[in-house]
């Protein structure tokens, strides 16, 4: 997902939860969960597929890191598929895939060496970037490297949040969650979630207001 800056600010500045797609009931997701179940390989593999986009922004949000993410979709996808048998709602395989998604993810970000080279460097998610704060066309080579600073300034402010703002702040600007959803993937209250999210926002906010972006659209 791209999120332009107008997006951001009114991100930051929102006071509701985020206008997200319903997760609806998917018979097609459920009728290959029971497949899988039985040990069909395709079935699974076919589930793999429908819900990769989804399980990968869930990595991103925890890691900021195109092939980390990338990994940790392919280790929690083979995790899912040893425990298949322990699904014991096949109605719930998506939540489920994106919980162990997460944990694996988070084990990722445990590690001290690579934290420390991904703060390092930009993010580099190609187009798919959980925050995408790259301006559009600048009229001047001098305008493109204000706006590359700024950018660089902002997604570093996003990146140090505490991980109890800044992951669910994350996990709600890529689009694929509502605040129950991710009070799901995170093991919280909602509204637990609800106070982290008006507590970025809000810190976000002021920090970007000292630098003098908060008035930009």
């Amino acid at each position: 997902m791209n999120v332009s800056w107008a997006e951001l600010t009114a991100l930051v500045g929102a006071s509701a939860s985020p206008a997200m797609p319903e997760t609806s009931f998917d018979a097609e997701t459920t009728q290959l969960a029971v497949r899988a179940q039985a040990g069909d390989r395709d079935a699974f593999s076919a589930l793999v597929d429908l819900h990769h986009r989804a399980a990968r922004r869930v990595a991103a949000a925890a890691l900021g890191d195109r092939t980390e993410a990338d990994e940790a979709v392919q280790e929690a996808c083979l995790t899912a598929w040893q425990r298949i048998e322990r699904l014991d709602d096949p109605t719930a395989f998506r939540a489920w895939l994106l919980r162990i998604t997460w944990r694996k993810a988070l084990d990722r970000r445990r590690s001290v060496t690579s934290w420390l080279r991904r703060l390092r460097q930009p993010n580099d998610l190609d187009g798919e970037s959980v925050i995408d704060l790259l301006p559009a066309p600048s009229a001047s080579p001098a305008e493109a490297l204000l706006a590359q600073e700024r950018d660089r300034v902002v997604a570093q402010l996003i990146r140090s949040l505490p991980p109890r703002l800044r992951d669910p702040f994350l996990l709600a600007a890529s689009g694929e969650h509502r605040y129950e959803d991710i009070a799901v993937l995170l093991g919280l209250p909602l509204g637990t979630v609800k106070w982290r999210m008006a507590e970025a926002r809000r810190v976000l906010r002021e920090k970007l207001a000292r630098l003098g972006f908060g008035d930009r659209s």
